[in-house]
């Protein structure tokens, strides 16, 4: 099967935002905003990116 893949968009600051936010921005490798990743949609990196979700864009490739 197929892996699905997720291309995740940082699209707003983490200045002011609780240390738990910013260190889950940083185990998804995004620096700055608009920084692209593409990820494996595993169910931690989905936990990951559920939690920051006002922060990111998220498109499926």
């Amino acid at each position: 099967m197929a892996e699905k893949k997720l291309r995740i968009k940082q699209v707003r600051s983490i200045i002011g935002r609780p240390a738990r936010q910013k260190r889950t921005m940083e185990a998804l490798g995004l620096r700055r905003i608009n920084h692209t990743r593409e990820v494996v949609a595993t169910p931690q990196i989905m936990g990951m990116i559920n939690s920051v979700k006002h922060l990111l864009a998220v498109e499926e490739i």
